[in-house]
């Protein structure tokens, strides 16, 4: 199962993994097939670290709702072993590390927040398990 994250920086493919971690991928597979994150921005960008994204009011404080796994999500560029056992890592990247190192280039103020926009125009949800057993 994967993804691709259509962005106005390139595509980034992102392996879901819907066997070790089901909740938190149908609940992102579900946000991508929805629209949910079309045309929202990455709002936080931290070099060596992550790109944050998936809030639909692009602050970084909404898509918190009741007994989810909430909307927000973030790519790191390298591995972080200080996130070990605190969030669930529900993906990889297949496709597009030229896309992040663009991403991650990208200057940003005292809050993080990217000097330029980084649009997440649209996602392509290939061959949805979630999907596939509703039918």
């Amino acid at each position: 199962m994967s993804v691709t994250l259509h962005t106005n920086l390139g595509d980034i493919k992102i392996e879901v993994f819907c066997e070790s971690v089901p909740r938190t991928a149908e609940n992102f597979l579900a946000l991508c097939a929805s629209g949910s994150y079309d045309n929202t921005l990455f709002h936080r960008n931290i070099k060596s670290f992550m790109v944050q994204g998936g809030d639909p009011t692009g602050t970084g404080k909404g898509g918190m709702r009741p007994d989810t796994n909430k909307s927000q999500f973030f790519i790191t560029y390298a591995k972080q072993s200080s996130l070990d056992g605190k969030y669930s890592i529900f993906g990889k990247v297949i496709d597009g590390l030229e896309v992040l190192d663009t991403m991650e280039r990208t200057p940003v103020n005292p809050k993080n927040r990217p000097l330029k926009e980084i649009r997440l125009e649209r996602v392509t949800v290939h061959a949805n398990p979630i999907a596939d057993q509703a039918k």
